[in-house]
């Protein structure tokens, strides 16, 4: 009998999150790992660190997708170093990689990788993140959450929709 296809989900967001967004990030990184959700991400610090360690506290796999020719700049709860040597230009690896996207906080990199999931079909769940208009009317492509659950509630939800 063929082998169950693992969900995935990336985490996305910036750099340098407010306390808020680094405790939110935690807990979906921890809530994916207890739902045996794999992460996947940037692979470096703030937002991505967290979701890691988060998701490394509770038993999960980690995947980061690193911007740089080495696999050093890796923060220390990534498993599965990826390294690309393409920059920015990995944001859309890092994406196209999940079946849905959650992000929190984050700035114009998060708001690139929130552009390619939307443009390649792949939902994405919002917590404290960017909030869009076309022609002045609110495009809800991004869907909100309320906490942790609510995000990964709502990533697997849309995986199976």
């Amino acid at each position: 009998m063929p082998e169950t296809k693992r969900k995935i989900i990336a985490v996305i967001g910036g750099s340098q999150p407010s306390m808020e967004e680094t405790r939110l990030a935690e807990e979906v990184g921890g809530e994916l790992a207890r739902r045996g959700v794999v992460l996947v991400c940037g692979g470096l610090g703030g937002v991505m660190e967290a979701a890691c360690r988060g998701a490394s506290s509770e038993g999960g796999v980690t995947i980061g997708i690193l911007p740089g020719d080495t696999a050093d700049s890796a923060n220390p709860y990534v498993q599965i170093p990826i390294v690309t040597a393409m920059g920015w230009a990995r944001n859309i690896s890092v994406v196209k990689s999940g079946q849905a996207v959650i992000a929190i906080g984050g700035s114009y990199g998060t708001l690139s990788e929130i552009a390619h999931a939307r443009q390649g079909g792949t939902p994405v769940i919002g917590l404290y993140t960017w909030s869009l208009s076309r022609n002045g009317k609110p495009d809800n492509s991004i869907i909100p959450a309320q906490n942790a659950v609510d995000a990964v509630d709502k990533a697997l939800q849309a995986i199976a929709d």
